[in-house]
């Protein structure tokens, strides 16, 4: 029986490298591809795949939150997280997201299907890469900053707000694109700022970015 696999990126050259990649490989078909959280969201809803190779960095709904909300309601679909950043930061809430692999960008295609296939069989898959990263960390300490992480002091609506202010979305467009009135956001935001002491778009975009909410590209 063939793995069904959901490609969710938000750049299309490489959901098509990586679509033509695994459908080569026995056993694994990808049966759909998401460009961002939000959409990967809705397609494993629809799609029910068995894995799920998660960009952390994307658009409109960031890969760890699409992550939670994905295994909140289909907890047997597995997670490969995909993304450029060695950050233990990400790994760490990836994993507390759910996901039971972590991958850089930049490794080979043999990597990734090996970790499909080891979530498959019911083990956790890190880069060898991203392991002595972690290894790294812990000896030497993580060096954090004053202000706390986004994960651990904002709730889950706002970590989407803080994204799509980040992102450069007006007040109006954030209450069409989540449903609540424009009064609703403004309330998230004077509450962000409040949480994280940061007084300006562009300290909550830097802190975004920081935090991997946001992309650079954005």
């Amino acid at each position: 029986m063939s793995i069904r696999i959901l490609l969710a990126d938000d750049h299309q050259i490489v959901r098509e490298g990586l679509r033509a990649l695994v459908n080569a490989q026995e056993k694994m078909t990808v049966v759909g591809e998401a460009s961002n959280g939000r959409q990967a969201v809705e397609l494993v809803d629809s799609l029910r795949p068995d894995v799920v190779v998660m960009d952390v960095g994307m658009p409109d709904l960031n890969g760890i939150e699409a992550t939670r909300r994905i295994l909140s309601t289909q907890p047997k679909c597995r997670i490969v997280g995909l993304s450029m950043h060695s950050d233990r930061r990400f790994l760490s809430e990836m994993l507390k997201a759910g996901a039971t692999a972590y991958l850089l960008k930049d490794s080979a295609f043999e990597e990734l299907a090996s970790a499909i296939r080891a979530v498959m069989a019911g083990q956790v898959y890190l880069s060898p890469r991203i392991a002595d990263a972690v290894v790294e960390g812990y000896l030497h300490g993580s060096g954090g900053g004053k202000q706390p992480g986004a994960f651990a002091v904002l709730t889950s609506r706002e970590r989407e707000v803080l994204q799509l202010v980040a992102e450069g979305l007006a007040t109006k467009q954030i209450a069409s694109s989540l449903q609540v009135s424009v009064k609703t956001v403004e309330t998230h935001r004077r509450q962000i700022m409040d949480k994280l002491d940061l007084h300006s778009v562009a300290e909550l975009t830097k802190y975004a970015i920081r935090e991997g909410l946001a992309s650079i590209e954005v």
